[in-house]
Order: C-alpha cells, then sequence, then structure tokens
C-alpha cells in the first residue's frame, strides 16, 4: 500500500575555520558556581576535561560571523546537495537558542526570526515559504525535523528545509568551566514528501518529551562565576552532573520507545546519530539503551562521533555529524540504502527527542 513518506532529500553544514584548542584555557581564572577560585593548575584542569568530554578542540565563528549567516550558508549547501528551487520550500525552520549576537554586545537579536533573516539572505521571494524560529534547547534541530514530518504528512508540506544554527562562542563565561565544552556551527536537511512503501525509505517514527519541573534549570543563563564581575551580563549555564544524571536516566527509554515504534529490532540499528554533548555520557546514554535489551553495543560502530574536533554546537551537532557521515568526511563510518538509523537528543527544557528512519 502507498503511502507518504517523509524523505532526506539533501543535507549541509558549515563548520566554523577557527580552531580554539584545549591549551588556550589553560590561562583562564575559573571560579565555580558559587564564585570560588578554583586554583587547581590549568594543565590539570584541561586534561580533566579532555578525559571526561572527548573534546580536544572547538570551533569559533569569526568576528564578523552570525547565526543567520552561518545557517544561511548551511542552508545553502543542503538545497545545492538536494538539486532543488529553493523557491519550492515550504516551511523554513531555524533551530537556535541565543539568536544573532554581535561580536562585543552583550544582546541577542531574534526580531525579524532568524529564519526570516535565512530566507532573506537564500534569496526566497515565494511568500508561501513560511518562515520560523523554533527554541527547543539542544534538540531543537531535531524537533524541526519532527514538526517537518508531521506537516508533510498531514499534507500541509511538501518540502521543508530545517537548519541548526549556533555561535555559542559568544555567550560564554571564560570563568566557568563549562564553558570549554561549546562550540559554533551549522546544519541543515532539506525534507521532502514521496511516494512509497511500509518498507521504503523515510521517518518510521519520532518521539519527544518536557520535563519541566525541578529539571527546568539544570540548563539556564547565569552571571559569571567571577565574584569581579558586576556587569549582570547573563551566560549559558549548565548543572553538570544533574544533566548527566538526568540524561542518562530518561533518554535511553525516550530512544527505546521510537524504536520500538518502528517493530525494528535494536540490532538492525546501523547507526545512533546522537547529540554531541559529551563523549563519556553519550557512550553511557548508548550503553544503557542497548542494556535496556539485554545486549551490549559495538560503541565504535553503532556511534559516529565528531565532538573531539567540533565540540558541542547545541543544535548543530546532529545535522553536522549526518552531513559528514553522509559525505564520506568520516571514513570509518558509511551509510547504505536500507539503513535503519536514530537521531537522538536532549538538552534545556529540559528536553529530549529522538526520530527514526530508513535509508
Amino acid at each position: 500500500m502507498n503511502k507518504t513518506n517523509t524523505i532526506i532529500k539533501g543535507s549541509g553544514s558549515f563548520i566554523p575555520a577557527v580552531a580554539k584548542l584545549n591549551r588556550d584555557f589553560i590561562p583562564n581564572h575559573f571560579y565555580d558556581a558559587q564564585h570560588a577560585s578554583i586554583n587547581t593548575p590549568g594543565e590539570e584542569i584541561v586534561d580533566k576535561f579532555r578525559q571526561i568530554t572527548g573534546i580536544c578542540e572547538r570551533r569559533y565563528v569569526t568576528d564578523d560571523q552570525h547565526t543567520s549567516e552561518i545557517a544561511a550558508w548551511s542552508a545553502k549547501k543542503a538545497l545545492e546537495d538536494a538539486g532543488v528551487d529553493p523557491e519550492t520550500i515550504d516551511q523554513l525552520i531555524v533551530a537556535h537558542n541565543f539568536g544573532d549576537v554581535e561580536q562585543g554586545s552583550i544582546q541577542s537579536g531574534a526580531v525579524p526570526s532568524l529564519a526570516a533573516r535565512v530566507k532573506n539572505i537564500l534569496g526566497i521571494r515565494n511568500p508561501n515559504c513560511v518562515a520560523y524560529d523554533i527554541l527547543f534547547g539542544c534538540p531543537g534541530w531535531l524537533q524541526g525535523v519532527i514538526q517537518a514530518d508531521a506537516f508533510i504528512r498531514a499534507g500541509v508540506a511538501k518540502r521543508c528545509l530545517v537548519i541548526g544554527a549556533e555561535v555559542l562562542s559568544r555567550v560564554l563565561d571564560s570563568h566557568d568551566r563549562d564553558s570549554m565544552i561549546f562550540s559554533d556551527g551549522a546544519g541543515a536537511m532539506v525534507l521532502e514528501a514521496a511516494e512509497g512503501t511500509a518498507d521504503g525509505p523515510g521517518i518510521l517514527a519520532t518521539a519527544a518529551q518536557t520535563y519541566a519541573m525541578q529539571e527546568l534549570n539544570y540548563i539556564s543563563t547565569g552571571v559569571s562565576n567571577s565574584p569581579d564581575d558586576n556587569t549582570g551580563i547573563k551566560y549559558v549555564k549548565m548543572q553538570g552532573r544533574r544533566v548527566y544524571e538526568f540524561a542518562l536516566k530518561h533518554v535511553p527509554e525516550a530512544i527505546k520507545s521510537c524504536i520500538d515504534a518502528t517493530g525494528i529490532p535494536i540490532s538492525q540499528i546501523k547507526k545512533i546519530f546522537i547529540h554531541q554533548a559529551n563523549e563519556k555520557l553519550d557512550e553511557a546514554i548508548i550503553k544503557a539503551l542497548y542494556k535496556l535489551y539485554d545486549l551490549t553495543p559495538d560503541l565504535a560502530s553503532v556511534m559516529p562521533m565528531n565532538i573531539h574536533e567540533l565540540g558541542n554546537s547545541s543544535v548543530a551537532t546532529i545535522p553536522t555529524l549526518f552531513d559528514m557521515v553522509r559525505k564520506g568526511d568520516l571514513p570509518e563510518h558509511t551509510l547504505h540504502p536500507g539503513d535503519v538509523i536514530v537521531f537522538a537528543s536532549v538538552g534545556a527544557g529540559m528536553n529530549i527527542n529522538a526520530v527514526c528512519y530508513r535509508m
């Protein structure tokens, strides 16, 4: 029986040129959340950081680049890869969390929306191309994919452009050790309706959750850890231990619910594209997921990663990682027609989501 499937038509990404190495943080004077000085030598701090997160370097944009611009650049690559006319896009969805922040500024620019700015940069004149932003923490891009799938299945849209872009380097507290985790980047995907069958390519199942009680401020914004900073400027803040425990408790079950909805055994899942939050956390989540099935995963095979060189670029990590694998930039990982893959993310909200897809 034929049905409408949501398929990936093309992908693209933008990797910033500025490499920020771990050793660049050694001179920083770090304080804890209670503004107490951390007197551990800088070399020890960055070495422990690498052991936990797996991050050796991360990428930052140049001073003259902005979130909406890098979003548009990744989108242009995705459109070219898909071979489609930009004027045929029905939904242009941009996931981000901080808008356009000028270098040296403390203000976030989100009016007009970043999606409207991207549409302008791409030169799309069609007024029926509806452009809007989505704020959903790090899972924002994947939630955009879930929304696009819903529009396509409902017959509201035939072709959607979903972008995840973030310039976190401009909202970091240099006195907070967590600042070393975050980075900049952008990734995009063109999704479109295609007539298919139950065993054809396309999105197979989706799942999403929001926990907003005691978990609400596990990731938020706050003033600098430095006791000498009286500016009142807000920076991205994270309660690392609570985030770790939350993710390990809830994400495996959420991914399992998505996989189980497809009726496909986990042994047939070829790749899991998980949000590049922290190497140890991601490994623990996937191990816990497989444990729910009384299995042990081959992490090196099933879980591609680019966090070691690119850091955590929030909404951009999954589309960037997928584009790199799809384009052969991570040769140890390949995708083939018929492969069943999973996308999964967790972040501020606290939000969790997952998507199962057949190539």
